[in-house]
């Protein structure tokens, strides 16, 4: 298991050490704040109490909760805003924009024009091949991890 890293401004929250911190939820495995900079008025990240970097760095034990509170916190954030939509965005290394490299999942209530805009590209040109491809090698692991 991981420890809290000293240089990590999620650690300083789990360790009560931000002041600012708008904290709305804390328990034994998890934190949740809202961002400096949120995206829209209710947006709410969910942190592991123990420093993990990324997806791959955390053990099913703590993953299991973080979608437990996940899910509450979802709940919570609806009666709160009543948004329209929301995004449940989870992002692992630079290139997937992941800018605070301690693990968090962003609840994100949305409306219309809300400025955020879709997170998806409006179509893709990938080849039957390619698909197929990838397709083939995600079969292979998934046996290999059982998950078929």
């Amino acid at each position: 298991m991981m420890t809290a890293k000293a240089s990590c401004p999620f650690c300083e929250i789990v360790r009560r050490e931000a002041p600012g911190a708008r904290e709305v939820y804390r328990d034994e495995s998890a934190v949740a704040f809202l961002p400096l900079e949120p995206a829209t008025l209710g947006h709410t990240l969910v942190v592991p109490r123990i420093h993990a970097p990324d997806v791959w760095s955390l053990d099913e034990r703590t993953a299991a909760h973080l979608a437990r509170v996940t899910l509450r916190l979802s709940h919570a954030v609806k009666r709160a805003t009543a948004p329209e939509g929301l995004n449940i965005i989870q992002s692992n290394g630079a290139v997937a924009t992941q800018s605070v490299f301690h693990l968090h999942v962003h609840i994100v209530p949305r409306w219309s024009n809300d400025g955020v805009g879709p997170i998806w590209p409006p179509e893709t040109s990938y080849s039957e091949k390619q698909k197929d491809d990838v397709w083939e090698r995600l079969r292979y692991e998934c046996d290999e991890v059982g998950a078929r």
